[in-house]
């Protein structure tokens, strides 16, 4: 079986056409919408937003899940940087202020 560890496996996998194909699919199958955006009554589409394909299970934990539709969804740049605990590399230092 193979293994997403390392960088390099993890971006050979996500240039493969395999995969390539498939994130299509879950793209179309979730209507080119951000399906956590869709749960707040939110419409992001990519007129809105950078749509990415999001492994619910990683594939680093559950590399036999990285080529199953039903292990993927499409998220929003927005969300799945959310989702993942990343921040666009800003900062926000008024977080934890005083709001008046």
């Amino acid at each position: 079986m193979q293994q997403y560890k390392t960088k390099q496996e993890q971006t050979a996998f996500y240039k493969s056409s395999r995969w390539l194909k498939l994130r299509l699919e879950a793209l179309e199958r979730d209507n080119h919408e951000c399906v956590w955006c869709a749960k707040e009554g939110k419409v992001t589409t990519k007129h809105d937003a950078v749509l990415e394909v999001d492994h619910i299970k990683e594939i680093e934990d559950y590399p036999e899940l990285a080529l199953e539709l039903d292990n993927l969804r499409t998220l929003c740049k927005k969300c799945h940087n959310k989702r993942h605990n990343r921040f666009d590399g800003k900062e926000n230092k008024w977080i934890d202020d005083e709001k008046w």
